[in-house]
């Protein structure tokens, strides 16, 4: 029995393909829902882990939809308890250099960290695979693999070692003490500590002086420069320069990104045009 482990439904998707395809690739998948990568990481007082993500979840979530209720913390220690009741159970790790992903190995590896022997890595980084017309490409995110290029995928899988148990859960507890507000790739297994408002200038720039949907600013800001936190998250970052006057907002913000409106303060400069009389 494999656990396959992935971050997000879009990198469910491809595997559970793979998966349904035939023999080559078999196993249950196991969604992490959260992005660890985005928000504090450090519990707070009197509160659990879990509690701690939902609570920064929720405070973007949009009135007229249900509370974030982030339970990744629970379905890993179902594992764990799986894999210590069967010594056949083995547990995988899809990781692409993504910030979700990589921050998410290195949290659940102080959970998982007594099954060494039963731990695996799929680690894409840097590696090439093949797209829809057979062009060689390097993804960012295991959702760009196409199923069948998930299946050769498979060959990659190793043991995490003993050496690298101990420095990457030393690296989560860096990343703890930081408890930043964002989580930036670096490159390889590598992350940095920054400000929430790291985006933030991506996101003026899209801006002017006239009102646009919040929605096409954020578009623009992931579609361009790829930033790696979803909309969710941009549209909070918009709210809060608001707050701090750097952005005036109309319509309603407690709806949807398509609901209100957004544009930098002050007036845009018009130029008329002078008769010219003779």
């Amino acid at each position: 029995m494999i656990y396959h482990i992935v971050v997000g439904d879009e990198a469910a998707e491809p595997l559970k393909e793979a998966i349904n395809s035939g023999d080559a690739l078999q196993g249950t998948i196991v969604v992490l829902k959260d992005l660890l990568h985005l928000g504090p990481i450090e519990k707070n007082e009197g509160t659990s882990f879990s509690s701690t993500r939902s609570a920064f979840w929720a405070q973007m979530s949009p009135q007229d939809k249900p509370l974030t209720e982030v339970n990744d913390l629970e379905t890993i220690l179902e594992i764990s308890t799986a894999m210590n009741n069967d010594d056949s159970v083995q547990a995988w790790f899809w990781m692409a250099p993504w910030p979700a992903d990589v921050c998410a190995y290195y949290w659940l590896l102080q959970y998982l960290s007594k099954h060494i022997s039963k731990l695996y890595v799929v680690n894409i980084n840097g590696l090439p695979f093949l797209d829809v017309n057979g062009k060689v490409y390097y993804p960012k995110n295991i959702s760009q693999i196409l199923p069948k290029e998930l299946i050769k995928a498979r060959k990659l899988a190793r043991l995490v070692t003993p050496s690298e148990m101990e420095v990457d859960t030393d690296e989560w507890k860096k990343l703890l003490q930081e408890n930043a507000g964002i989580r930036t790739h670096e490159g390889g297994k590598k992350l940095l500590s920054r400000n929430e408002n790291h985006y933030d200038n991506i996101l003026l720039s899209f801006c002017s002086h006239q009102f646009q949907k919040a929605s096409r600013i954020i578009t623009q800001s992931l579609n361009k420069f790829n930033v790696p936190t979803g909309d969710v998250y941009l549209g909070w970052r918009l709210k809060k320069m608001a707050e701090q006057g750097a952005l005036i907002m109309q319509g309603d913000t407690s709806k949807t990104l398509r609901d209100f409106d957004v544009k930098l303060p002050g007036e845009a400069l018009v130029v008329a045009e002078q008769e010219v009389t003779e």
